[in-house]
């Protein structure tokens, strides 16, 4: 039921940006910054939601929370509408900036955050609470997972999309476009509220493995007028066979320092104290995270482009004619095949690495890279057709005379939006499996959990740098007093030549992650040849009692 509520509440945050404009009135810039923010975050969060997860409560009570946040969020939002406290403030019930108040603003504002935090983080803890659930002495597992197997499927999913896509547009009233998630929502946590008196509260979090990068990171501090040994077997490792450890790399040695024995002290009274003294294999994993940040950088650009989905495309859209014939399609038909579009792409890009026999490291390297190459050339297309449809559109909009009417809905269908649409969701897809399987091999085992989220919070602060991208240009526009390229209303704007902007600087961009990735120093596959499995947290469809699957990589970015 979580889930379903979910995928309404999707939905309902791409209506956003029309609300915004539409009802509230605001500029393109700043609606897009409202929503660009809250995008970043259910990007960003998901990081510190498994930090939470595996360090303070555990995945069953996270998931709660997380429905009681989604809930408020969507309930305040759907309250910032102004009829529905227009008796309490005494302000007029019209959709109309003029009865918009004081408390309709402070709703919305404290909405956005709570909406974020709830919806970035269920994903992240349904797979263990199943798990859970087995640990806790539960009975009928098998139920339990034949129930999660039809939850997760694609079909019912797929049912609740529809009703989304084909539904919400059709409600009129805000309020209820955004009240409706947050009944389903809350009925959804109530049912799931009921399960909790099963749940062993015995069970405790693990550990977060974020906290050995700050061990390794404050330990190398704490060293740091100390010499490192020149043999690398003087530093501190334990000589477990049952515990996973990694070789000693000559790569950025200051972080060996971490590592090293101070010899004034017995070695028992430094092992305990593990934000000074740290393992090989930790201080090697850490290198491995810093080792990324260079190529990570690279792709931090591509989340630019996405930023402009939700903001400026769904501005383009709802400026378009619905109308085909006499039937007016939903807005939110074009968000669909988006989402499609990057989940196909991103099931054919796992498939093509089985293929190529992708648990092989030396396959999986070449079809990683080619893949975010692919991706990248795709988002360029992506840019280069909404900037000619934009063009075209403001062509029309100049003929009907309606560059101060931005109000009038321009007469050109909204599907000729629909190629730019298709390009961003094939771009989505590729670029988020790409990502993925290019740091398998670098990233580390103990952190597995995190690895597909590494690929969430790349997109997320690159949906920060859309906005400071968006003021650069604007300014930069505008220089020699010609006038800026972003106006109060879209008709005003040339969104067409920041599309154009956007293309060049991802081809610059693209060049720049290839001559990165070529002098990249890759780590040699922890897997052997005829294993690529790891733990289910990584994946939510395939999952198992056990704790292990397959791993499926999907398009996450929504």
């Amino acid at each position: 039921m979580l889930i379903w509520a979910e995928i309404l509440v999707v939905y309902a945050i791409w209506l956003l940006m029309a609300y915004l404009t539409n009802v509230w009135k605001l500029e393109i810039t700043h609606a897009s910054t409202i929503v660009t923010i809250l995008w970043a975050l259910l990007n960003l969060l998901p990081l510190l939601h498994l930090f939470i997860a595996d360090f303070i409560v555990s995945d069953y009570w996270m998931v709660f929370i997380f429905s009681i946040s989604t809930s408020a969020g969507m309930g305040f939002l759907a309250m910032s509408t102004p009829p529905v406290l227009a008796r309490i403030t005494g302000k007029c019930s019209e959709y109309s900036p003029e009865c918009v108040g004081r408390g309709q603003k402070v709703l919305l504002y404290t909405s956005l955050p709570l909406i974020a935090f709830g919806v970035a983080g269920p994903a992240i803890c349904y797979a263990r609470v199943i798990v859970e659930r087995r640990n806790s002495g539960v009975n009928n597992v098998d139920s339990w997972k034949k129930f999660w197997r039809f939850v997760n499927s694609r079909s019912p999913a797929n049912i609740v999309a529809l009703i989304a896509v084909l539904g919400l547009p059709y409600i009129n009233p805000w309020s209820l476009q955004f009240g409706i998630p947050a009944i389903c929502t809350l009925v959804a946590t109530l049912l799931f509220s009921t399960t909790l008196s099963s749940y062993n509260r015995k069970l405790k979090p693990n550990g977060s493995p974020l906290t050995i990068l700050i061990q390794v990171l404050v330990a190398a501090v704490s060293k740091l007028f100390y010499r490192i040994p020149k043999d690398p077997k003087e530093l501190f490792e334990i000589q477990n066979s049952q515990l996973h450890s990694v070789p000693h790399t000559t790569s950025l040695r200051c972080l060996d320092k971490a590592a090293v024995i101070i010899p004034t002290k017995p070695i028992e009274e430094q092992e305990k104290n593990k934000w000074r003294l740290c393992r090989v294999t930790e201080v090697e994993e850490t290198k491995a995270i810093v080792r990324m940040i260079p190529v990570s950088m690279t792709l931090i650009f591509c989340g630019v482009v996405n930023a402009i989905g939700f903001t400026y495309f769904m501005a383009q859209l709802d400026q378009t004619n619905p109308k085909v014939g006499r039937l007016k399609v939903p807005a939110l038909v074009l968000v669909w095949f988006y989402r499609e579009t990057g989940q196909k792409c991103a099931d054919l890009s796992a498939k093509l690495s089985d293929y190529l026999d992708v648990s092989k490291s030396a396959s999986r390297k070449l079809t990683s890279s080619l893949g975010i190459v692919v991706s990248m050339i795709l988002a360029i297309l992506c840019c280069i057709t909404a900037a000619k449809v934009e063009s075209r559109r403001l062509g029309v909009v100049r003929e009907h005379g309606l560059v101060d009417k931005p109000d009038e809905t321009v007469p050109m269908t909204m599907f000729w939006l629909l190629p730019q649409f298709l390009l961003l969701g094939a771009f989505d897809g590729l670029f988020g499996t790409g990502v993925v399987h290019f740091v398998f091999d670098q990233f580390p085992i103990s952190m597995y959990r995190y690895l597909q989220y590494f690929y969430r919070s790349v997109l997320g602060i690159g949906h920060l740098c859309s906005i400071l991208t968006v003021f650069a240009v604007g300014k930069i526009s505008e220089k020699g007093g010609k006038m800026n390229w972003f106006q109060h209303d879209l008709n005003q704007s040339r969104l067409d030549k920041y599309y154009y902007t956007l293309a060049w600087l991802l081809a610059v961009n693209l060049v720049v992650f290839i001559v990165v990735a070529v002098f990249y120093r890759y780590n040699e596959s922890k897997l052997k040849d005829e294993e690529f499995c790891v733990t289910c947290e990584l994946e939510f469809d395939n999952i198992t009692v056990t704790g292990e699957c397959t791993l499926n990589l999907k398009c996450c970015c929504c």
